[in-house]
């Protein structure tokens, strides 16, 4: 670009960019999904479709881009994190929250039909996000934690206030106020007693999350001239559902933090 008297504007620029050999975590949050879920008539407490289509535009962003190592997401929220050497955009922060944010709506919306095939979106969905980058794979790893059991105080809590609603007929002032000061137990009784349900059998993808990584898979890549299939291990996108509290997950993945 040639230079001219006005290129002087380029100094009010803000340098943002993130410390290096970081973790990079993007969070994706829907920008007011309560009235976008009921505007779209999503079914309550949890909408299979509607996270199924959460899940296929993180399985997008990872095969977008490579420097993405893992993801998870429950309701209307998915964190990414970024490998600890990536240069994506010169780790400038403004560049990435950008990119991601907009290829994660563009694809919500270019899916939403894939997922809903009879139903036209109302409204238009909208998302903000933000982005931290953690020093040690520990506080990474307490991240994840920290999102699960956030995944499953809300799950529970939405769990009972929405049969109280839809099946025993509470006003949703009336379910607030049966659940104040409940804890786990006292949640887990209610759903229990009054509906017969054990929380730990609802589907793993309400009470666990979704987690997005590249696992290692076997495929057949030829025949011998006896007819013995020729193995390979490869890198494949999948959807799990999955504690990634405990350590079983990192030792069984343990490629996902060693990059």
């Amino acid at each position: 670009m040639a230079n001219s008297k006005y290129e002087y504007v380029k100094s009010f620029e803000v340098v943002d960019k993130l410390m290096p050999n970081t973790w990079i975590v993007v969070r994706i949050d829907g920008r007011n999904f309560h009235r976008f879920s009921a505007e779209n008539e999503f079914e309550k407490p949890n909408d299979v479709q509607a996270l199924n289509l959460m899940n296929s535009c993180a399985v997008a962003m990872l095969e977008e881009f490579p420097d993405i190592i893992f993801s998870y997401g429950v309701s209307d929220e998915y964190s990414f994190v970024f490998k600890r050497t990536s240069q994506f955009y010169e780790r400038r922060s403004s560049k990435i929250l950008s990119i991601t944010v907009s290829f994660f709506t563009a694809n919500y919306v270019m899916k939403w039909k894939e997922f809903f095939p009879q139903k036209d979106m109302r409204l238009v969905p909208s998302f903000d996000g933000r982005v931290v980058c953690y020093p040690s794979n520990e506080n990474l790893r307490h991240y994840w934690a920290w999102r699960q059991v956030d995944c499953h105080i809300n799950n529970q809590y939405n769990t009972c206030f929405w049969m109280l609603v839809l099946n025993k007929g509470k006003t949703k002032k009336e379910a607030q106020d049966i659940l104040k000061g409940t804890q786990t137990q006292d949640k887990n009784e209610l759903l229990f007693q009054q509906f017969g349900i054990n929380y730990s059998n609802l589907p793993a993808i309400f009470r666990k999350g979704s987690c997005v990584f590249k696992d290692k898979v076997e495929e057949i890549v030829k025949h011998t001239e006896s007819g013995d299939p020729v193995k390979r291990l490869r890198k494949k996108v999948v959807v799990s559902h999955c504690d990634v509290i405990e350590d079983r997950f990192w030792k069984d993945h343990p490629w996902i933090l060693d990059e």
